[in-house]
This record gives structure tokens, C-alpha cells and sequence, in this order.
């Protein structure tokens, strides 16, 4: 997802390269109503892979602005306003969330991949991993909302004119593409994504794999390096390169801080929808001895798995990657359920070890 299904396959982007951009899924399946691509709650980035499977996070800034209300996008038509349209990226992710919870966080979102490949790098190399203090990981958890709210607060102060009449910062009148190159906001128009270290991870590992062509990004017609920046820019590298170091020493470090998987976890993990979500992290209190090992091996240190007494322990912080249920030593004590139907459950492997040994002896 973003990395394989992508944009340019378009005459105006042949120098781009060969990704598959035509592939426009969401038109396909939507008519003209949505035509950027799915909504779906992982980390896909736009720039290089646009209009297939697209980062949420990408469309929520962009539908405030410059998009709202405007009909033209980056060379689609828009036939739907900008509450409806951001009203169906929150539907998607909302439905996502419920049926699955963020079991995408865990398995399917590519900068989680990413995450993974530096721990069994770290492992490989017997570096020890660090671990947050539990008000440390709180706090990081938290900030994923302010994260959130400071992104839209943004767009809407850029978005200010076409929603309120009242042009609060120079340069923001006029919505859509021709919007962007003027003013303060040349390059800014969506705020979270100059820091998002997905955009200039995709787009490094497309053109190493040669499926977008650095001819193009340094693109020198207007200036040297003058479109470089609406693809990488040295914050998104500067951002890259923390979050790299960072998920090296303490295990997903960026799904602690992540807005998609706060997104996520809001409509799986809070209530109402906690009520009616269908993928669910359960514990057995009567099996369960307090051993501990669930909340040591937690990716992101989730302790619900460990401080609840039983019943449904999925949080916010947990991405349903089932650690604790494939680690935990007793006999169906963890288990994953969907629509109340269990998965996965944890089995007595020490039991099983030891029966094992005995016969092997």
C-alpha cells in the first residue's frame, strides 16, 4: 500500500515514471464523487502514489484547503462540496476502524513495515532496545490528538476565505492548484504532510526500485531543484532521519505518536464505537496469572493487556499485531475476536515445551 500501487502513468507525468496512476480506484468505484482514491487508514502517501489508496491524513488538510469547495484538484474534478467530502474520509476510516480496529497499524500500514525492518536490524546487530517510562509513553500518546488538532487548526486558517469570508493570512483567497503558488502558503498547504516521514521514505524507495525517476524530482525547467520540494523537503528528511534513529532504540516509535492511528483508534477505542467494534483484544481474568510478559513484549507498550482485569482490553496505543497473545505461556488467557468469534488465542507453550522434551528424552 503506497508503495507499489502508485500515480504516474499519465502523459503530463511520464517523466516521472511508470507508476500506475491511471489506476484511479475511488473514481472507479465512486463515480466523480472521489476521485483522490480509498481512504484508508494507514500511511500511503499522496505525492508519489496519489489517487489509488491515499493517506486520510493527506485528504482531510486538503478538502479544507485549498480544495474546499474548489472544483478542480491536481488534475481531477470534484462534483462534491468540501463537508461532504471530508465527511466521506471519515466515514471510510470510521468503517475501517470499526470493522478492524487497528489491526492496519499492525499489519498492512508500510511505515509499520519500515518500523519492523529497523528492530530486526537492531536484533540482528544485539543492540539492546530502550523503553519509555509509563507517564513518558502516556504523554506520547496524548500528543498524537494535539498533532491532530494543530493540522486542522492550520488548514483551517489557511481555508479561512472560502469558509468564513475572511482572508486571515495573505495569499489564501483563491482555492485549488493555482492557490497553492502564491502567498505564504506556496508550498504548505498541507501542514502535516512537510513533516510526515512517509512522504520522503515512499518517495526515496520508489525511485531507488525506479518506478519514479529523480530527473523529474530535480526538476530544473523553473529553477534548480524547484519542484524537488512539493515531493521531499530537508524537514521531511530532517524527520526521517529522528524518527529512524528513534524507532531503532524503542520499539514503533512512531505508531506512539502517530495521527492515522490515533484517527484509527478513535472510532475502535473510545466510546461509543468501542461498543460495536468488531475486532477485539479480550482477556480471560481467571487464566490470566499476571505474569507480565504481554506488557514487555508490547510493540508500543500498551498496558491495558496487563492493568485490566479481563474482558475487552484493546486501547488506543494497541495495533492489534497479537504479540502478546502468540508470547503469553497460558491456555486461552489472550485472545483476538472478531464479531465475537475468536482468531487467535494464546496457548500453554511451556507446557507443550516440556511435553516435547520428555519425549525427545
Amino acid at each position: 500500500m503506497g508503495l507499489i500501487l502508485g500515480p504516474f502513468n499519465q502523459p503530463l507525468y511520464l517523466p516521472l515514471g511508470p507508476s500506475p496512476r491511471d489506476n484511479l480506484i475511488g473514481a472507479n468505484l465512486l463515480g466523480n464523487q472521489f476521485p483522490d482514491g480509498i481512504s484508508f487508514p494507514v500511511l500511503a502517501c499522496y505525492y508519489p502514489n496519489g489517487r489509488t489508496v491515499t493517506c486520510p491524513i493527506w485528504q482531510l488538510q486538503a478538502y479544507i484547503f485549498p480544495f474546499w469547495n474548489y472544483p478542480r484538484g491536481y488534475e481531477v474534478f470534484y462534483s462534491t462540496s468540501g463537508l461532504e467530502k471530508i465527511g466521506i474520509v471519515i466515514g471510510s476510516v470510521a468503517a475501517s476502524a470499526i470493522l478492524l480496529g487497528r489491526s492496519f497499524c499492525g499489519w498492512l500500514c508500510p511505515f509499520g513495515l519500515y518500523q519492523d525492518v529497523l528492530t530486526r536490524i537492531r536484533k540482528a546487530t544485539r543492540f539492546k532496545h530502550f523503553r519509555f517510562s509509563a507517564k513518558t509513553n502516556t504523554a506520547l500518546s496524548q500528543s498524537r490528538y494535539i498533532i491532530i488538532a494543530v493540522f486542522l487548526i492550520l488548514s483551517v486558517i489557511f481555508a479561512s476565505y472560502s469558509i468564513f469570508g475572511t482572508e486571515l493570512i495573505p495569499g489564501t483567497r483563491q482555492g485549488g492548484p493555482e492557490g497553492t503558488e502564491s502567498g505564504i502558503v506556496s508550498n504548505i498547504n498541507e501542514p502535516f504532510c512537510l513533516v510526515c516521514p512517509m512522504r520522503p521514505l515512499c518517495i526515496l524507495l520508489e525511485m531507488a526500485a525506479g518506478s519514479m525517476k529523480w530527473s523529474y524530482i530535480q526538476h530544473i525547467i523553473y529553477g534548480p531543484a524547484w519542484i524537488t520540494g512539493f515531493y521531499i523537503t530537508s524537514i521531511n528528511l530532517i524527520v526521517l532521519l529522528a524518527v529512524t534513529l528513534a524507532a531503532f532504540a524503542f520499539r514503533r516509535f512512531w505508531c506512539r505518536i502517530c495521527p492515522m492511528g490515533a484517527l484509527t483508534g478513535l472510532f475502535s477505542s473510545f466510546t461509543p464505537f468501542k461498543q460495536i467494534a468488531l475486532t477485539k483484544l479480550e482477556k480471560n481474568q481467571e487464566k490470566c496469572t499476571r505474569c507480565g510478559v504481554c506488557k514487555r513484549v508490547c510493540p508500543t507498550e500498551a498496558t491495558d493487556v496487563f492493568d485490566k482485569k479481563g474482558g475487552d482490553v484493546t486501547e488506543s496505543r494497541c495495533i492489534l499485531c497479537a504479540r502478546c497473545v502468540e508470547i503469553c505461556p497460558y491456555e486461552d488467557a489472550l485472545s483476538i475476536k472478531f464479531a465475537g468469534k475468536t482468531v487467535m488465542r494464546s496457548r500453554n507453550w511451556l507446557e507443550q515445551q516440556k511435553t516435547a522434551t520428555a519425549s525427545n528424552a
